[in-house]
């Protein structure tokens, strides 16, 4: 196999109407003899509000390649963790195991890559009394899947960007520029 050094990949997969599930990861995936080994290596210690989890499918059941994951807003209460360890935690490591078993990811580098995932929960979903967490479960899923996907097939090419950008803009500025 071919050293992979550092590949980065994000996907946002929008919730069901009415919920508050989106979920958008980004991802880089790299040898642990490289660049990415040294930041999962480094990130092995907790930053107050910002917790880091091995990501797994279940008890005694951790992902290969090795990933870790941490949130991008700050974790705050003991509701918003169990969403974050649980429900969207399983969601991520179920896709790493799809990517593995639809060779999205090489099987024969398990033990040789690692990945680092940056996680959305949205603050809103531990005081949210409708909050549906199957949809929690899908839009991680999806999202973790297509970003791993892009990450590895170098998606978007620098080639669509440069073809796209008179016509992609970003969404927050939608009334802006105009």
């Amino acid at each position: 196999m071919s050293e992979i050094w550092f590949r980065s990949g994000e996907a946002t997969v929008l919730a069901a109407e009415g919920q508050v599930t989106d979920a958008m990861p980004e991802v880089v995936i790299g040898s642990v003899k490289g660049p990415v080994g040294t930041a999962f290596a480094t990130m092995m210690g907790q930053t107050v509000g910002h917790t880091r989890f091995f990501v797994i499918r279940n008890l005694n059941q951790m992902v290969r390649p090795a990933t870790m994951m941490t949130s991008k807003v700050t974790i705050s209460g003991e509701a918003y963790i169990n969403l974050f360890g649980g429900v969207v935690q399983a969601a991520i490591g179920d896709a790493i195991v799809d990517c593995l078993k639809y060779g999205v990811l090489p099987e024969s580098a398990g033990d040789e890559l690692c990945m680092i995932i940056t996680v959305w929960l949205d603050p809103r979903c531990p005081d949210d009394p409708n909050l549906d967490k199957k949809d929690l479960y899908r839009t991680n899923y999806e999202a973790t899947k297509i970003a791993i996907g892009r990450a590895m097939k170098g998606e978007p090419t620098v080639k669509e960007l440069i073809a796209n950008r008179d016509t992609v803009k970003h969404y927050a500025l939608e009334g802006v520029l105009d």
